[in-house]
């Protein structure tokens, strides 16, 4: 039962965090390395903020650490009901919590670690009663990527369907996809600055001297490439009738974080993120 379920019982006990002060291109490193959403940030072993994939897709050209994260982050007792995560998570809409015991980091929990948990729970509900069908459409396959990531961070989505010309669904491209992708880009900019003015009366034609300053520039850059080269294709499917702990299992076995939900006859009718599936957690 959800009851007995402690968040010690389900955490994630080997985190991987960066410190203060940290840069941008460690964190990018590490999201692609570990193929995490996001990473605590610590600052004389206390932990003081979280750094996501959204932070860096959000503000491209910061590189400093400290101005990127969230800083403050809710956190949790280990001695915790999951349902306590559960809440918090789908309230906030955050999709991690750092595990806080004294002050000290013990561990991490996701949406995914407790939609993991929900797969021995029977929850016999179809996924059907939790499935949001408003919200952000499907992209076209040959849509460029930095398009699709722009459209995501406006419609705050982590995950979208991809279809084809035939409207017939192809794939899923979601953050992670995005941030395995891109690059760091440098670049060398330069800027004016004038010792006069156009409106000074005793500036003849406008002449003055000028001085240009030159400043690298470094950021995110997501590639111009069609979704299509980087999306995920091996598509995870569910019908609509399957339960909630269903579904949970099949999203434990293949490690995704949504599924494309198809009706009765094979029609594809929504994206079904695993975050929806906490309600029904709540709910028992």
């Amino acid at each position: 039962m959800p009851e007995n379920t402690l968040i010690k019982d389900i955490m994630v006990t080997d985190v991987a965090s960066v410190t203060l002060p940290g840069s941008r291109d460690e964190v990018l490193a590490m999201l692609k390395e570990k193929q995490v959403s996001g990473v605590p940030v610590l600052k004389d072993n206390k932990l003081v903020g979280i750094v996501s994939r959204s932070n860096l897709l959000s503000n491209p050209e910061e590189e400093q650490l400290a101005l990127l994260m969230t800083r403050d982050p809710q956190v949790v007792s280990p001695d915790e009901n999951i349902k306590v995560a559960a809440r918090i998570l789908l309230d906030a809409g955050f999709r991690r919590l750092p595990v806080v015991d004294d002050g000290r980091l013990v561990g991490m929990i996701t949406v995914a670690d407790i939609v993991r948990s929900m797969a021995s729970l029977n929850i016999d509900e179809p996924i059907s009663n939790y499935l949001e069908r408003r919200g952000t459409g499907p992209v076209w396959s040959d849509t460029p990527l930095h398009v699709v990531a722009r459209h995501m961070e406006l419609a705050n989505v982590k995950a979208v369907p991809v279809i084809d010309s035939a409207l017939d669904l192809v794939g899923i491209i979601s953050d992670r996809d995005i941030i395995s992708a891109s690059v760091i880009e440098d670049t060398l900019e330069v800027s004016d600055l004038s010792a006069g003015s156009d409106d000074d009366e005793w500036t003849w034609e406008s002449m003055r001297d000028t001085l240009s300053i030159y400043y690298n520039v470094s950021k995110i850059k997501v590639p111009e490439i069609p979704v299509s080269e980087v999306m995920v294709k091996d598509i995870i499917e569910a019908s609509n009738n399957m339960s909630v702990s269903e579904c949970a299992l099949k999203m434990k076995r293949n490690n995704v974080d949504q599924v494309p939900v198809l009706n009765a006859n094979g029609v594809f009718i929504g994206l079904l993120r695993d975050r929806y599936l906490l309600k029904a957690l709540l709910e028992n």
